[in-house]
């Protein structure tokens, strides 16, 4: 085959035996073209119809159990059949064929009462396959292999099959690894090349079974190590594993074990499946595979999917360089595989994903990356008996359930990793670790996040990671057992898969000063890195927080040390991160938390500048810096950086007043009397403020005291406290002082205590209705909604963001989406009998249709009211435009704070809605007469005195920019996203949310500062930052680009591009629109003024280019709205925006600086403040916007940047010419130091008539793209 250059993908270097000959013509062979696997070895066996003698043959006629389905057996008791049907896969062009071995364990053959058989089943299996391969081989010469098939057993180790008891299992971990090992063993012995361990549901299973595998190496040095494939199971459209992991999650979580391959298996059909093996083959730096069953099921249990149809699913993978493996499951036959073979057999491999960002990676359901757009981790600290005496108590009780909550409380708390130490004297540390863990596994609002196994024993530790499926982190080992034990231990921690924390502690003792810690951690370091197999990324360090403020002199620099230490150790330990359990700095001042939680906060406000990725700490308590009074934090900052010796003394005597003071009030602290004030007010004031804050914990026993305490009945519950509650939130929104983000945790809350108390109200109604002879089904809703995005158009950000709005107030809400058309529109308003109906839209064409919905409302009879908004959208545009096409009802709603007054106005009283539609019909009277007044009064130039007038400059005295040294397009593909996040203009971003700071704190990051917005614009921020690393390392959104610099001339008004040869050929033309209104101006412009002319004979060029940063979006917004999770997909929609926008920031950038692209100003040093100041020479006018108002140029520059053909299709333009997807970007660049930007304004006819002459096209057609916004006459055909 070749010498190999292929990466060390799956490397077992460190193994004795060294690796297998396998895994080198493996990886050749994945990095040369898609490797082919089988098909569904248990649908073919079921084609055959086998009987019970057929299970049995003759070693097992006497078996006292029916063993008919147990197609493992078939390897001892129908060698031959098995034989057949490995070839049958094989002759379809299979490379890799599975072991008959899927419930190849002790644990699934005792369901059978044939554990006996499980070694001889198992070698039998390997050596069946392995004869098959030699068979073909010989026919064919082409060489195949046999993977030792391990399938996921019948049992699980993360969920309980006791509904009493979360913390049971019907099976352990040492069970499942000794089981695990029998079948490897025997795989091995029979001659597999490859270990694959397949259809995983539970993820801990999986890595049961990849410990066994460790495990049977460490016992066979000698033997050389054959590669892991490792396939997971996605079981529905949730894209979880049954066991709750997200992929990414799952990804993780195993990548320890170094496989070669990953991938999906099973319960998807290949459509389902795409979406979470994109985010897979994306995320994994290794090869991956798809094995998809035949589609899905079938009301028979069957398989409906052809080969044909199936092979083509496969294409499509293929096509988008997903896959280096593919194969089939359930369902799929020998014709399935040949279809697959035949179809892709021309395609290449997926390129091997590199990661660019060494980054340390934890998961719990979810995945956690430790970017440093993160920022500081907080290490959830109440689940450590050491560092909460209530949790202790919990434990010593056994109020399990009690517990629970706590570490639930944490999570809402903000802890993005939870601590969890049952270090106690008398407690049994092994015993409660594993039984909490096991159920907190199986409680998402807490197994979501990674977990930290926290003990001095490490007993404790192994039962807490043999409880876990995700990725968790190890507290901690230390040098001061030697180095001998502390490498046993290191190496066994790695195989269970886990990151470590070590701390600064060594023969010597612990590490309390500056150089000891700098001393320990290198040392420490080094061992883990050439003698444990461990990335510097996978290594934490602890320098040790110790006590200050003893009143011992020794003491006081150790605070100042450890963030000292911090700095250095980051710096001599590559890719490390570094923790600490701050509740020792503060132990000197026990019971008096506030001081405490104080000093903790000014030592991490030093310490997180210094290099400290992360604490154990109180998540939720901290302070915020400066939030602590003034006298304290300076107190504190001179105790904790040692700034005097007088320091501890002042502190002292500030802690004993401190300590009188709370004795005189009664010991509690202000927090817990404000937590405990709010829950002794009355149940309706109750419900009002945990809507308004967001706080979900008590709703629902809230909800269920209104119907047992106040007798109210469910409807009367929502329309009296709860919606009373909403109207708190929506006046406060209104007016302000609440903000958009807080509307949305607000509306989570409404949507509990609404499903809590939906199944009793219908029921009651269901029973009412029926007494009095009613429709049972009939609606409680305030009214329907109908919202859509008109045809033509994709943005939908606003408008989604009205659905929460209103249906956080109680109004059932109809999201048709967008490019909706308006026979689709009206249609489903009959249908769903919809009470309002809202259009939006961003794109000036947006307006017609909207013009167009309004008068087909009107030809139907429909009066239903109309709501406008979108940014394009205005007032004067609906009042003028659209009102006097449906003047049943149109509003034009500014924005989601004034939509639930208007609809509320609209629909909830007749009287009222007609009293306020004369409101509106007098403002929109006033409307249309001012802006006929204003085309009265404009002063208009002729065009011929236009172009008299127009801007000129001397190109001899100021010539042309200097030449490109490339002509034509260049296409950047899947361009890494964390340059683009440096670029970012963060200031639209918070438009989105409705966050306006007030002069001068209204731009980023001023409107930090701004008193009204500026706390809720922090907290937006934080999240988006979080959202942004996220997205990052996952790469939901793909970004590419088309770039393009050519030779160009002007003439006119126009500028003409010409083709790459120098013939002067045109190949195509940008038509320039002039400045008309008379506003007494000196020149007018257009953008042809930029460019040389044709007569001057100077060369002069023109760069273009589109790009998107919307690639993923769509799919992942349709999994969080599956999951009501609204308000991730409003910020991932606006951060794919925001990076589209950066995007064109970049390429403008290099377009300017880059000789790759451009360069024509190459000594440019401009920030990116400079850069959205437009302090760069040239511009970057956008068609469809003031410059050229015409969307009709983009087909032009698509055209030019062939760019949908050298995109592959991931950008697209629509008929009616909106970029696809939403998130995109284009832009034509002039480079000349003369251009700038302008608005075109308003023109007149004679303009529009030789506009349309130059372009070959009506005036109709031309009126119809310029909308009302440019023409400054009503047109005939309106």
């Amino acid at each position: 085959m070749g010498h190999s250059t292929a990466p060390k993908i799956g490397s077992h270097d460190d193994h004795p035996g060294g690796e297998s000959e396998s895994t080198e013509y493996l990886r050749q062979l994945f990095s040369e073209r898609i490797v082919l696997l089988d098909g569904g070895m248990g649908t073919r066996i079921q084609a055959d119809r086998l009987q019970e003698e057929d299970f049995r043959g003759e070693i097992l006629k006497d078996h006292p159990k029916e063993l008919k389905g147990d197609n493992d057996l078939l390897c001892l008791t129908r060698p031959d059949l098995v034989v057949k049907i490995h070839k049958e896969y094989l002759h379809a062009g299979a490379d890799l064929i599975e072991t008959n071995t899927f419930n190849g364990t002790t644990i699934s053959q005792a369901e059978y009462q044939c554990e006996s058989l499980v070694r001889d089943l198992n070698f039998q299996a390997a050596m069946l396959a392995k004869q098959a391969c030699r068979e073909v081989e010989a026919e064919t010469g082409r060489r195949r292999l046999v993977a030792g098939a391990i399938g996921p057993t019948s049992r699980t180790l993360s969920v309980s099959p006791s509904v009493e008891d979360s913390s049971y299992r019907n099976v352990t971990w040492n069970e499942l690894v000794k089981a695990y090992y029998e079948q490897v063993d025997a795989l091995v012995a029979g001659g597999s090349d490859v270990l694959l361990v397949e259809t995983i549901f539970d993820t801990l299973n999986a890595k049961a079974a990849l410990f066994a595998i460790d495990c049977y190496y460490e016992d066979h040095p000698r033997e050389s190590r054959l590669p892991t494939i490792i396939s997971a199971t996605i079981v529905d459209q949730s894209g979880r594993t049954l066991s709750g992991q997200t992929i990414d999650a799952f990804l993780v979580s195993v990548m320890h074990a170094r496989p070669l391959c990953v991938g999906i298996n099973c319960a998807l059909g290949a459509a389902q499946m795409r979406p979470f093996f994109e985010t897979l083959a994306k995320l994994a730096p290794v090869y991956v595979h798809v094995y998809p069953n035949a589609g899905l099921p079938n009301a028979m249990g069957g398989y409906d999917e052809t080969p044909e149809s199936f092979g083509e699913s496969l294409v499509l993978y293929a096509q988008d360089h997903l896959i280096n493996m593919v194969g089939g499951c359930c369902g799929t036959f020998p014709a399935h595989i040949q279809a697959v073979h035949e179809r892709l057999k021309s395609f290449p491999p997926r390129p091997l994903h590199v990661r660019r960002d060494p980054v340390m990676r934890l998961s719990g359901l979810e995945p956690l990356y430790l970017t440093p757009e993160l920022g500081f981790v907080n290490v959830g600290e109440r689940c450590n008996l050491m560092g909460s005496l209530r949790f202790k108590k919990m434990v010593e009780q056994s109020r399990w359930d009690d517990a629970l909550e706590v570490a639930k409380e944490q999570v809402e708390n903000g802890a993005q990793v939870l601590d969890f130490n049952f270090d106690a004297d008398l407690i049994d540390g092994q015993l409660a670790m594993g039984r909490f863990m096991r159920s907190c596994v199986t409680e998402p609002a807490i197994a979501r996040v990674p977990f930290m196994i926290d003990s001095s024993k490490f007993k404790v530790i192994e039962e807490g990671l043999q409880a876990v499926q995700g990725r968790c982190i190890v507290n901690s080992l230390s040098l001061k057992v030697g180095e001998e034990d502390f490498i046993y231990h290191a190496r066994l921690v790695r195989k269970y898969g886990a990151a470590l924390v070590c701390m600064a502690f060594d023969e010597e003792g612990q590490a309390a000063t500056f150089d000891d810690k700098i001393r320990i951690c290198e040392r420490t370091y080094k061992i883990l890195t050439t003698k444990c197999g461990y990335e510097g990324h996978d290594i934490i360090f602890d320098c040790n927080i110790l006590t200050i403020a003893t009143g011992m002199e020794e003491h006081n620099n150790y605070g100042k040390d450890f963030i000292d230490a911090v700095e250095i150790v980051r710096q001599k330990c590559p890719g490390c991160y570094t923790s600490g359990g701050l509740s020792n700095l503060s132990f000197s001042f026990r019971g008096l938390n506030e001081l405490r939680e104080a000093m903790h906060s000014v030592f991490l406000y030093h310490a997180i500048p210094k290099g400290l990725s992360m604490a154990i700490v109180n998540a939720g308590a901290l302070p915020i810096y400066t939030d602590i009074p003034e006298d304290m934090r300076q107190l504190l900052e001179d105790v904790v950086m040692n700034v005097s010796p007088e320091a501890t003394e002042k502190l002292l005597e500030f802690a004993s007043e401190l300590k009188e003071k709370k004795a005189q009030k009664g010991g509690a602290s202000g927090v817990v009397k404000a937590v405990e004030e709010w829950r002794t007010e009355g149940v309706e004031k109750r419900l009002e403020h945990s809507l308004v804050k967001g706080i979900d914990k008590f709703i629902v026993d809230d909800v269920q005291e209104c119907l047992d305490g106040l007798q109210l009945r469910p409807l009367e519950v929502i329309e009296g406290p709860l919606m009373a509650g909403m109207s708190v939130v929506g006046d406060l929104f209104g007016s302000g002082k609440m903000f958009l983000p807080q509307v949305i945790k607000s509306a989570r809350v409404m949507k509990k205590a609404v499903a809590h108390l939906v199944p009793i109200m219908e029921t009651e109604n269901r029973r009412k209705a029926l007494e009095e002879g009613l429709d049972p089904d009939r609606p409680n809703w305030a009214g329907t909604v109908l919202l859509a995005t008109v045809k033509g158009d994709v943005h939908d950000i606003g408008k989604n963001i009205v659905g929460v709005v209103l249906g956080c107030n109680n109004f059932r809400v109809i999201d048709l989406g967008v490019m909706v058309p308006c026979d689709q529109i009206l249609k489903r308003a009959r249908e769903e009998k919809a009470d309002v109906i809202g259009l939006s839209g961003l794109i000036t064409p947006s307006l017609d249709e909207m013009v167009f919905v309004a008068q087909q409302m009107r030809k139907e009879s429909m009066d239903v009211p109309l709501l406008i908004g979108g940014a394009t959208t205005s007032r004067k545009h609906t009042a003028v435009k659209i009102w006097p096409q449906y003047e049943a009802s149109v509003v034009h709603v500014l924005d989601a704070s004034r939509s639930v007054v208007v609809v509320n106005s609209l629909i909830q009283n007749p009287e009222r809605r007609i009293e306020y539609m004369e409101d509106i019909k007098e403002e929109y009277d006033g409307l249309r007469e001012d802006y006929y007044s204003t085309l009265v009064d404009k002063r208009w130039l002729s065009l011929d005195e236009a172009r008299k007038m127009r801007y000129t400059i001397d190109f001899e005295k100021y010539p042309p920019p200097p030449a490109p040294r490339r002509l034509g397009n260049k296409y950047l593909d899947e361009y890494p996203l964390e340059e683009l996040v440096e670029y970012i203009d963060w200031t639209p971003f918070f438009q989105v949310y409705q966050l306006r700071g007030r002069y001068p704190n209204k731009d980023y990051p001023k409107i930090f500062n701004d008193k009204r917005v500026g706390e809720e614009a922090k907290k937006l921020f934080d999240d988006a930052q979080a959202r942004t690393a996220r997205i990052r390392v996952v790469e939901w959104i793909t970004a590419t680009a088309v770039v393009g610099v050519y030779r160009a001339c002007s003439s006119g008004d126009d500028i003409n591009v010409l083709s790459l040869d120098g013939s002067g050929e045109v190949l195509e033309t940008f038509y320039g629109i002039r400045q008309q209104l008379d506003t007494e101006q000196d020149q007018t412009f257009a953008l042809g003024d930029f460019i040389a002319p044709e007569a001057s004979g100077l060369p002069d060029h023109i760069a273009l280019f589109c790009c998107q940063a919307g690639i993923g979006v769509e799919e992942r917004k349709k999994m969080y709205n599956a999951t009501h999770d609204i308000d991730k997909s409003i910020m991932l929609e606006a951060l794919a925006d925001r990076l589209a926008e950066a995007f064109a920031e970049l390429i403008h950038h290099k377009i300017r600086t880059d000789p790759d692209f451009w360069g024509y100003v190459p000594e440019e040093k401009l920030t990116l403040s400079d850069m959205l100041k437009v302090k760069y020479v040239g511009i970057r006018p956008a068609p469809g916007y003031p410059t050229q108002p015409d969307h009709r140029e983009k087909d032009t520059l698509w055209r030019l940047l062939d760019a949908e053909k050298l995109s592959g299709g991931k950008m697209v333009l629509t008929e009616s010419l909106m970029m696809m997807p939403a998130a995109s970007v284009c832009a034509l660049c002039f480079a000349h130091e003369k251009a700038k930007y302008f608005a075109v304004g308003q023109i007149n006819k004679d303009q529009v008539a030789d506009y349309s002459a130059r372009r070959g096209c009506t005036v109709e057609d031309s009126e119809r793209w310029l909308g009302s916004s440019t023409l400054g006459y009503e047109p005939q055909s309106q």
